[in-house]
This record gives C-alpha cells, sequence and structure tokens, in this order.
C-alpha cells in the first residue's frame, strides 16, 4: 500500500481538499491518504516549500507527495512531477519544490502532459482535481513514471536564504512561522555546537532586547524570550508559553543575527540542510 500526502492553501472550509481526495481513491483505492496541511496562506509557495523540506524525508521511499499552491493556476506554469529516492513530488512547477530538490540530490522531473494520468476535461482553475490528483493516483497505484510525459530539465527552484558571516557571528532571516508563533530561521542548530551561555540573537530593532539562546523553551522565564536548537534542525525565536511573533511583530523575511562572542569567524554552518 502507497502513502499520498497532500499539502495545500485550501483550507478546510470549501470542497476542494475532499474532491482531490476522491479523485485519488477512484483511481488508486487502496492507497493511504496523510493530510500534512491545508492552512498553507493562500499563494505562499515558500511557505509550503518549508513545509515539504520538514515532512518528505520523514515517510517511507515511495510515498507520492501532492502539493498544490498554485496561484499560476490556468496559465503557462507546467505541471510536474519529480521522482527521487524519497518518493515523488506532484504538484505546478513554481518553485513549491525546491528546498527538497536542493536536499534530495538526483531527481528526475517530467510534464505531467499525456492525457492518460489526467481528467478527460482539464479546468483552467481547480488542477489540483484535474491534474495533479490523477498524476498523483497514477504513480501510487503502480504507474509508469515515464508515462506522465516528457522531461522537465529546468524545474522552476528558488534558493535557500543565504546565510551571511561577520566576526562575531552569523546573519540569516525568518523563514517559518508556525502555530505557536515560533520564529524558524535559516540558521542551523549546528552554529551553537560548542558554544556557551553568552551566544545570543539580535533583531532589526535597535529597541529590541537581546535574545538568550538556551537548550529548550523552559530554560527562560514563562512569558520571556529564547533562541532554542529546533525539531527542524534550525535555530528558532519562542516565547516560553507565549508567541514570539506576535510579541515582536516580525513576519517572514526579516533578518536575525546570531552573536557568537569568543567564536572564530571560520565556523561556518550549511545553509541547506538540517542537522
Amino acid at each position: 500500500m502507497r502513502i499520498v500526502t497532500v499539502t495545500t492553501d485550501f483550507g478546510l472550509q470549501d470542497w476542494f481538499v475532499g474532491v482531490m481526495k476522491g479523485v485519488v481513491l477512484s483511481r488508486a483505492a487502496q492507497v493511504e491518504l496523510v493530510d500534512l496541511t491545508h492552512l498553507i496562506e493562500p499563494g505562499n509557495v515558500r511557505q509550503a516549500a518549508f513545509v515539504l523540506k520538514n515532512a518528505v524525508r520523514w515517510f517511507p521511499p515511495g510515498t507520492v507527495h501532492l502539493a498544490v499552491v498554485d496561484p499560476g493556476v490556468g496559465s503557462d506554469r507546467r505541471p510536474i512531477a519529480v521522482r527521487t529516492d524519497w518518493g515523488y513530488l506532484v504538484g505546478p512547477d513554481n518553485g513549491l519544490f525546491s528546498y527538497v530538490l536542493e536536499e534530495a540530490g538526483s531527481f528526475q522531473a517530467r510534464r505531467i502532459a499525456n492525457p492518460g494520468p489526467m481528467m478527460s476535461e482539464v479546468s483552467r482553475t481547480f488542477h489540483g482535481r484535474d491534474v495533479f490528483a490523477p498524476a498523483a493516483a497514477h504513480l501510487a497505484g503502480g504507474g509508469d513514471f515515464e508515462a506522465l510525459g516528457p522531461i522537465v530539465a529546468d524545474p522552476v527552484c528558488f534558493p535557500w536564504p543565504r546565510i551571511e558571516s561577520w566576526p562575531e557571528g552569523r546573519g540569516g532571516e525568518v523563514v517559518y512561522i508556525d502555530r505557536f508563533g515560533n520564529l524558524i530561521t535559516n540558521l542551523p542548530n549546528e552554529l551553537l555546537r560548542g558554544v556557551g551561555s553568552d551566544a545570543s540573537l539580535r533583531l532589526p530593532s535597535d529597541a529590541a532586547p537581546l535574545i538568550p539562546v538556551g537548550r529548550r523553551y523552559a530554560d527562560a522565564p514563562e512569558g520571556a524570550l529564547i533562541g532554542v536548537p529546533g525539531s527542524t534542525g534550525y535555530i528558532e525565536i519562542a516565547v516560553h508559553r507565549g508567541n514570539a511573533a506576535r510579541r515582536l511583530g516580525l513576519k517572514i523575511g526579516a533578518p536575525v543575527w546570531l552573536h557568537l562572542p569568543n567564536q572564530s569567524a571560520s565556523a561556518e554552518g550549511r545553509s541547506g540542510s538540517a542537522s
């Protein structure tokens, strides 16, 4: 039995997610469907890319990851499927799979173009139902990857945000905000290896406090800010039993500096993969 995960920005109010699942099950009845999330901000491709980065590698090889965050639906953007060592990715070619492909190593992408793995009639506004769900079912049911269509040599990919080096630390940015208001950065946890209690995080505003770095949320008093090595492999800013995003008013893309006093500038952190 193959697994099909589903990630969208469709929310939970409408029938869109349920219909996509119905299409998958009507063509591959024995699959197991797993919802990753349907609460991606509408059209926020980078947010969805981060979700997939932190989910795909935890599933069994051969899993099909169906992801639809598609502000360009109906345009000339390509519908694609990608085969990796971890499994398959199915969705729009708009950068949605950028972070997974950066870590996956070798992969092959194909345009979903042949009529067999699609609905006979394709709407201009719901490719999740008419293109991507049938293609995911085709793969989950054991169909040939090559039957989807021609090879895509240049899938759209945007880079992982760059980490800047400076004499006393590293500069990065907020890449994701979770439901608890934790601000997840692109600064890898490994930058904290061997660092004592003097490490701190600095924010854009001169009025913002220096944020101490600990090992866990409870290292800070209740209601206090703290930086911790997160489960994603990246440093995050939290409020112990509170909401850091609300407290600080920061959004995705906000700059963050990790201050490492007494550290050599030669200790470079990897910018692409979780530790």
